[in-house]
C-alpha cells in the first residue's frame, strides 16, 4: 500500500487471491496436458511404436540426431 498500487489493504487481498487463482488454474492445464501426453506415449507403446537403445550413449546420439535434423529443417 504505502507504494501506491493498492488503496487499501482489501485490495491487496483481492489481488493475492487473484493470483492464486490463476495459479491453480495454470497448474489444472498443465496436470492436463501432461495427462494427455502420458495418453499420447501409453497409446505409442501399446502400438509398439518405439525405438529401444541398448544404452544411455545410443539415446543421447539418437537424439541429437534428431535435434540436428529439426534445426536443419528436415
Amino acid at each position: 500500500m504505502r507504494s501506491g498500487r493498492y488503496q487499501n489493504a482489501s485490495e491487496v487481498l483481492r489481488e493475492g487471491l487473484r493470483l492464486i487463482e490463476r495459479r491453480e488454474a495454470e497448474d489444472v492445464a498443465k496436470l492436463v496436458a501432461l495427462r494427455e501426453a502420458a495418453a499420447v506415449g501409453i497409446a505409442a507403446l501399446d502400438r509398439g511404436d518405439f525405438i529401444e537403445f541398448p544404452d544411455a550413449d545410443a539415446l543421447g546420439e539418437y537424439l541429437d540426431a534428431v535435434a540436428d535434423s529439426i534445426i536443419r529443417g528436415e
